[in-house]
């Protein structure tokens, strides 16, 4: 497998070129492991709701890898949070092709995809707008906790 991190940064510049991308996103991107999220949801530490994917070297042994959700420990009300969230998000995102709910620990969602896509850095552009579909949804559970 090629060097994952030029895909990364190219992911990365791809996204924060979106119309959508200044309302308050911000990226975390460590090369082979990324981070999206808005400034409002406790991930200043990376520990807060957020979407993330990496590549490391299981996933290349695997030859797949996940794009999920998190809810992690600087979530206000974590287990409340992916509760909730799920109760009103749950059903769109077990519409969407390949993504399935979890809901334990600090995972709330989670879509595994083969390494050997083509155009990998649009697949993963597209998969991180689907997600970016549950801003509200995520931001209307935070007011409410």
């Amino acid at each position: 497998m090629k060097d994952i991190k030029p895909i990364f940064r190219n992911l990365e510049k791809m996204l924060r070129q979106s119309s959508w991308f200044d309302d308050g996103w911000e990226i975390y991107n460590r090369g082979v492991y990324m981070q999206l999220y808005k400034e409002s949801w406790h991930n200043e530490r990376q520990g807060g709701v957020h979407f993330e994917t990496y590549i490391e070297a299981r996933e290349i042994k695997q030859k797949e890898f996940p794009i999920c959700m998190h809810a992690e420990e600087d979530c206000p009300a974590q287990s409340e949070f992916i509760r909730k969230f799920l109760a009103l998000e749950g059903d769109r995102i077990t519409g969407w092709k390949g993504y399935r709910t979890i809901g334990s620990g600090y995972h709330v969602c989670q879509r595994t995809l083969p390494l050997n896509v083509k155009n990998l850095e649009q697949k993963l552009f597209e998969e991180f707008n689907r997600l970016r579909q549950l801003e509200s949804g995520i931001e209307q559970v935070l007011r409410e906790l």
